[in-house]
């Protein structure tokens, strides 16, 4: 393969990412995690699976970095996962200290390199990771749009019995419980839904696609979400691997759009071989940018609440 991603993390997560980069053979991948002999044995056990899913991606495992020189892209999974009552404000300080630490690590051995933040609380840390690596802004994602807007896409499907690909959905803002989905941008095979559903099912919709995370874990009782994590953030790399210039809902770094000043929160952006190439500002009602300055406001809070611990 011509093309190298690394994951930070072997984790449900992260071994998973590993599994859909290699078998959809967008690249080879390095698969890194401080325990020893984990990302070694999962890189194994892909590596036998691609005779049977018959792809040619190598998968190497690592406990250290200089195996990930030179990779096109990072995907930071790295950290302690959420547990049913904790909040994901509760992990920021451990993550911080997790996140800094490998950004570190990999930025100084892949300088030209694309990161895409997944760990949690997401958005304070795609800011922890920004100031870790000194990338410019565009090669800097945070994967949280795609996965809200897959759930909303998801229940939409369940909703009215249709294919999940006929189903498109935005969700804007933090990755949390300030998210906004958006119902007028929301479609079934064109259609809005605000055409197909009567407003308390939307409402119902929306607030299960806010509290989507929370739900996972409080039915998996000793771990959350994965599989739909690993999808999200595997899509957005192959957009940028072959510069597909999808426009999909990530965490990107704001310098006025939206009014929003100097904050990674979730908007449209079109990720191409540059990475954020563009961010698209889409028209908003005043309830919907009242939701997302809300949703601002709260990653805010987590930003400042990353200096105290600085």
């Amino acid at each position: 393969m011509d093309k190298k991603v690394t994951v930070i993390g072997a984790g449900n997560v992260g071994a998973t990412a590993a599994q859909r980069l290699a078998e959809k053979q967008l690249c080879d991948v390095v698969l890194v995690d401080i325990v020893e002999g984990v990302p070694q044995g999962k890189a194994l056990d892909l590596t036998q699976a691609a005779a049977i899913e018959k792809h040619d991606s190598h998968v190497t495992g690592a406990n250290a970095y200089d195996d990930t020189n030179g990779s096109d892209i990072v995907i930071i999974t790295a950290g302690i996962p959420r547990k049913p009552g904790m909040s994901r404000d509760d992990l920021i300080s451990t993550n911080a200290g997790i996140v800094g630490s490998v950004t570190k690590e990999v930025a100084a051995r892949s300088p030209e390199a694309i990161l895409i933040v997944v760990s949690n609380p997401l958005d304070a840390m795609c800011h922890v990771a920004f100031d870790a690596c000194g990338f410019p802004k565009e090669r800097v994602i945070g994967m949280a749009g795609v996965l809200d807007s897959a759930r909303f896409r998801a229940f939409i499907s369940m909703e009215l019995n249709v294919s999940v690909e006929n189903t498109h959905a935005f969700v804007l803002g933090g990755h949390g419980d300030t998210m906004v989905p958006l119902p007028r941008y929301s479609t079934v095979a064109g259609i809005p839904i605000t055409e197909l559903l009567a407003q308390d099912r939307i409402d119902a919709l929306v607030d299960r696609t806010r509290n989507g995370g929370a739900e996972i874990v409080g039915l998996l009782k000793t771990g959350s979400a994965f599989y739909a994590p690993a999808s999200a953030a595997v899509e957005m790399a192959e957009s940028i691997l072959k510069d597909k210039k999808k426009i999909l809902p990530c965490a990107a770094y704001l310098q006025g759009e939206y009014g929003i000043n100097d904050l990674f929160i979730g908007v449209p952006v079109k990720l191409g071989a540059r990475g954020a190439e563009e961010i698209i500002e889409i028209k908003l009602t005043d309830e919907e940018n009242q939701a997302l300055q809300k949703s601002a406001s709260a990653v805010q809070e987590l930003k400042d609440l990353l200096k105290t611990l600085g």
